[in-house]
């Protein structure tokens, strides 16, 4: 039957008056119903044969398919190239945990050397697998460290746990708003069940007050107080790579060196004046805090010129047999770390000013504390200035710091009576010593230098003109 034989039928049948409706009526709007019913159906199956379909290639592209399908690639992670002088290191920790993710250049791990601490950086964004050493284990340069599987953050991570959390007490807040609606008949018996608790729990309460005079806690306390008295107890802690290298650098020092230290006295009054006038204005212009290593470090470089041996080394087998002079001077400036003492270097300090310096010395030792200098920080020097004086040391006498020839030692400034002029007065004195290799420099350039530095300091005007 076709569509318009069934509105014709279907209009034949709404045109009868209700009251005058037979059976047969119904039985004709029935069919007609049915008609129409099935005729919608054909069509709408047509329709959607006729729409066009979706390629299989441009399903398989979608973003969700490819979440579900692609596969991540793994990355070995290996221990990084550190220096020429450095080939193997102590693995003191792992920044990450496995299953982590961690984002391009992030720290996954702390390597332990003779002289700094090298990161290693993730090379890619991705997540951690595996670990392939254990802390402080002793790893080489090249050798694998763990394993990467590389990608962005896994469906289900910590981003979406972040958007979902704050759903979860919307949730609760639902679930508990409904209760009170559909549950109150649940309610009453438990508010009643919940009223002679209290009643109960009044009888025994006076019972833990009396638990609480119980005298236990002093009888504990007097055999700890005794034994604190008392003890003899030993820790043993095992050095760690810096400091191992640090006491062999200074055995091998002593045994190899023909180590004399000599001293001498500065007045520190003209530089603490200058220092007191100037300190303001160039710390508002360059940002430097003036302190004393810059005077000290410049009138170094300025008493180097007429004795170069002090800035000289010795190389060659056998204890050696050369003397390397130099044109350059690279001041290590000793400087002390949770780990050790460390001595980064100001590199060509004959061409800076006092100014120049300090911002170099500064600089340095910022970085020195946060645990952040570089092989390159460290490497070299040709001469080294250590200041116990910010300790409270008022004599002592350094070690040299081969293949140098010499170390000068900074003091603390005191307020002493010396004769001037043939009067005594007040004057804050420091005390100057300089250990030097006796092979190479002989006591009377030793002590000429140490005199010359003297000078400068007494009368800072000198360094300005450099004479």
């Amino acid at each position: 039957m076709s569509s318009r034989q069934c509105l014709r039928l279907a209009a034949g049948s709404s045109l009868r008056p209700a009251v005058r409706a037979a059976p047969r009526y119904a039985t004709r709007s029935a069919a007609a119903l049915r008609c129409l019913s099935t005729s919608s159906v054909s069509r709408s199956s047509v329709l959607l044969s006729q729409q066009p379909r979706t390629p299989a290639h441009l399903i398989r592209s979608s973003p969700i398919a490819q979440v579900q399908t692609r596969g991540y690639a793994e990355k070995v992670v290996q221990v990084p190239t550190m220096a020429e002088s450095i080939t193997e290191g102590t693995l003191k920790q792992f920044s990450k945990q496995v299953g982590d993710y961690v984002e391009q250049d992030e720290e996954i791990a702390t390597i332990e050397t003779d002289k700094i601490d090298v990161a290693v950086n993730a090379p890619e964004a991705g997540t951690i697998k595996e670990f392939l050493v254990n802390e402080e284990d002793t790893v080489t340069v090249g050798q694998d460290l763990l394993k990467m599987e590389l990608g962005g953050a896994p469906s289900g991570g910590k981003e979406e746990q972040a958007k979902e959390e704050p759903k979860a007490p919307a949730s609760d807040k639902q679930e508990t708003s409904s209760q009170p609606d559909g549950g109150k008949e649940k309610e009453a018996p438990k508010e009643e069940k919940k009223q002679p608790e209290p009643k109960k729990d009044d009888k025994p309460a006076p019972a833990p007050k009396k638990e609480e005079k119980k005298p236990e806690p002093k009888k504990d306390s007097k055999p700890q107080e005794e034994s604190a008295y008392g003890s003899r107890e030993e820790r043993r802690v095992k050095m760690n790579r810096m400091r191992l290298r640090i006491a062999e650098r200074l055995k091998q020092s002593q045994n190899t060196a023909a180590s004399l230290t000599t001293f001498n006295e500065v007045d520190m009054s003209a530089l603490m004046d200058m220092r007191k006038q100037y300190k303001d204005e160039i710390l508002k212009k360059t940002g430097v805090k003036l302190g004393f290593m810059s005077a000290f470090s410049r009138a170094s470089v300025l008493a180097m010129k007429d004795l170069p041996a002090v800035n000289a080394a010795i190389e060659g087998p056998n204890g050696g047999d050369t003397v390397v002079y130099r044109d350059y001077v690279d001041i290590s400036v000793a400087v002390a770390t949770e780990k050790g003492l460390v001595t980064p270097v100001v590199r060509n300090a004959e061409s800076m000013d006092m100014v120049g310096i300090e911002k170099s010395i500064a600089e340095l030792g910022k970085k020195a504390r946060d645990n952040k200098l570089t092989i390159e920080d460290m490497a070299g020097g040709t001469f080294t200035i250590s200041n116990g004086g910010v300790f409270g040391s008022l004599y002592g006498t350094p070690i040299i710091n081969l293949p140098q020839a010499a170390v000068l030692g900074l003091h603390a400034i005191k307020e002493r009576p010396v004769a001037v002029n043939g009067k005594v007065e007040i004057r804050p004195m420091m005390y100057l010593a300089l250990t030097y290799d006796h092979r190479l420099l002989d006591g009377r350039e030793a002590v000429t230098f140490l005199v010359k530095v003297k000078e400068y300091i007494e009368d800072p005007r000198k360094m300005l003109f450099g004479i």
